[in-house]
């Protein structure tokens, strides 16, 4: 349970999970974007993706739930059988997750942006060589007005969560044994391995070989 107004500083997960909100509701900034929910809404995360969240006047009551291998091509969807879910959580939480995943329904793309943070994000999102002064030029802004009003809605610089996005790639990248560090920080936008080893480290406390080999010691 989430008290009403309750804010959540900016924080990281390190395994993956579901959040299924079962009543009133919040917005959550994060690394795949803001998304405003409430009763029957799913936001999926990733390892390692890290957010802050503002409750609204409601509050709000979530559950959290293991992520399926079946989700996770999409960040947010919605469930009807909120009752269902709720109750297998209370005997076996890998059911509920289970059940979770056949009932999900992926969320339709939205049209536009709330405002020119949630903007910036989705832009960077797709593009994260988009050079964020020219954005900012475009549209009207000052570049340090940017830098200021990204961070109140994200708890970090539109630049630093640019960085992320680039870091979350080559995170999936590395799974990929026929690519080398350098292959994927080139194709991931990084200056260099040593640049993408930094962000990575950053993002998981851990260094990309040290990624590497764990994954390959858990492949069968």
């Amino acid at each position: 349970m989430h008290a009403p107004g309750e804010r959540l500083a900016r924080h990281r997960h390190d395994d993956g999970f579901a959040a299924v909100v079962l009543s009133g509701g919040y917005v959550e900034a994060g690394d795949t974007g803001r998304h405003r929910v409430t009763a029957g809404d799913v936001i999926l995360h990733q390892a390692f993706e890290s957010h802050l969240d503002e409750i609204d006047r409601r509050g709000a009551q979530v559950l959290v739930l293991p992520l399926s291998p079946g989700l996770g091509a999409t960040a947010r969807g919605r469930i009807a059988d909120l009752d269902l879910i709720a109750r297998l959580a209370t005997i076996d939480a890998l059911a509920a997750a289970e059940a979770l995943a056949e009932g999900f329904e992926p969320a339709a793309a939205r049209s536009s942006a709330e405002d020119w943070p949630e903007a910036l994000a989705q832009r960077l999102l797709a593009d994260p060589d988009l050079s964020i002064a020219l954005w900012a030029e475009t549209e009207g802004l000052h570049p340090g007005s940017v830098s200021r009003g990204f961070q109140q809605q994200f708890g970090m610089t539109a630049a630093a969560f640019r960085c992320t996005v680039r870091a979350h790639r080559a995170l999936a990248a590395l799974e990929d044994p026929a690519l080398s560090l350098a292959q994927v920080a080139g194709d991931c936008g990084f200056a260099d391995q040593a640049h993408m080893a930094r962000a990575i480290l950053r993002l998981t406390g851990s260094t990309p070989r040290r990624l590497r080999r764990t994954l390959r010691l858990a492949r069968p």
